[in-house]
């Protein structure tokens, strides 16, 4: 068992560009802080009970190692006596992981069905028949590559739950900020030589300050991460990008709260949605300082493969993986693109209509007809639906 938190700078640097970086960071300072504050850190247990917990063997290091067996070995057992129960299971964490497996570990009381003898055992339920001498796989939960690294130290060639999270931040800058960037421009453009030129870096929004309040209401930010899957992508995110990308054109006057960003709000706002999703997954592939192609390479040259360590060679796997997953999003995303009619000119804006929008190729998603938030809302109030 080897996370990645527990990796020398060395080995962590073949993920330089994958989500893997920041998320090692922030387990290891996670890590460090707690343990400062609970044994490290002068004045706490080490300082205060210095007899109980020697230095040289409360270190850090041995932290490290407690938690690293925490998160690879303990298994939750859910129908103890008292309760749901974290416990490490002697042989049975031996058991390796398969997302396709049924099998899993449980607790449960002796005896048969009739007479209980009051003690409890850990049992393997399988979940299909085994011949003698096969392997039998548990499932660790539906983890992607990054968190098996993250807490195991290995990943799967085949994982159904892979995914790579994409950073969506929107600009929607507050009138104020607006002004300070302007100003910061202007002395900019003051001293540049090229006085006749100006350099838009960026585009006031005129409803940030609606949007900006809208996502406190819903406890959210301006800048969030969404896992990207090879095949889909969290409709969270749609939603969210939807209020993102109103306009003017779009509202109408009207406030944010009345649109229904669970539908599409209107063919150019639905447009700049997946489009604003392309830059963002193209954007995550610019940050890997190796291509795809580059890292095939070095996989498919056995004897230089196998000159790096196991880390390394798990890291350069996983990155390439990453890249490979990211451009089917792409893929799968400019398709969408294509057979919702949104890569034409001249989209309509929702004009003030919070009605919803059923694009082309929708029929097939969403049934024959999909309903409006106005046909929702007369049908629970019991009146017909039918608008035509």
């Amino acid at each position: 068992v080897n996370p990645t938190f527990t990796w020398s700078d060395e080995d962590l640097a073949f993920l330089d560009g994958s989500p893997v970086v920041a998320a090692t960071q922030s387990m290891q300072n996670k890590l460090k802080f707690e343990y400062d504050a609970l044994l490290g850190a002068p004045g706490k247990l080490c300082d205060s009970h210095p007899t109980v917990f020697p230095r040289e063997h409360f270190t850090f290091e041995n932290w490290l190692w407690a938690f690293t067996n925490l998160f690879s070995r303990a298994i939750r057992l859910r129908n103890m006596k008292q309760g749901e129960t974290l416990a490490m299971v002697p042989y049975a964490d031996l058991i390796n992981h398969s997302p396709y497996s049924g099998a899993y570990l449980d607790a449960r009381e002796t005896g048969d069905w009739l007479f209980k003898t009051g003690e409890e055992e850990v049992i393997l339920y399988a979940d299909r028949g085994y011949r003698r001498m096969e392997q039998i796989y548990i499932s660790y939960g539906p983890k992607s590559n990054a968190d098996l690294l993250l807490l195991y130290g290995f990943a799967l060639e085949r994982n159904p739950f892979n995914s790579v999270d994409v950073t969506v931040s929107i600009g929607a800058l507050k009138k104020q900020v607006a002004a300070k960037m302007e100003e910061q421009q202007t002395a900019v453009d003051q001293d540049s030589a090229n006085t006749d030129s100006t350099d838009d870096d960026f585009v006031m929004d005129p409803l940030a300050e609606e949007k900006i309040s809208f996502l406190q209401r819903v406890g959210r930010s301006n800048t969030v991460d969404f896992p990207c899957y090879a095949d889909r992508y969290p409709t969270e995110m749609l939603e969210y990008l939807r209020l993102m990308m109103m306009t003017p054109e779009d509202a109408l006057s009207k406030p944010l709260t009345d649109f229904d960003y669970t539908r599409t709000i209107s063919a150019a706002n639905e447009a700049s949605v997946l489009y604003s999703v392309i830059d963002a997954v193209k954007a995550q592939i610019d940050r890997y300082p190796t291509t795809e192609e580059q890292d095939a390479v070095v996989i498919k040259d056995r004897g230089m493969f196998r000159l790096l360590n196991y880390n390394q060679r798990m890291a350069v796997r996983h990155r390439r993986n990453e890249k490979r997953l990211l451009k089917r999003t792409i893929a799968a995303l400019e398709k969408q693109i294509r057979t919702r009619g949104l890569d034409s000119e001249g989209l309509k804006r929702a004009q003030g209509s919070t009605l919803g929008l059923v694009l082309p190729g929708e029929a097939k998603r969403f049934g024959s007809k999909q309903r409006t938030a106005l046909e929702d809302r007369l049908d629970k109030m019991g009146l017909p639906v039918d608008l035509r």
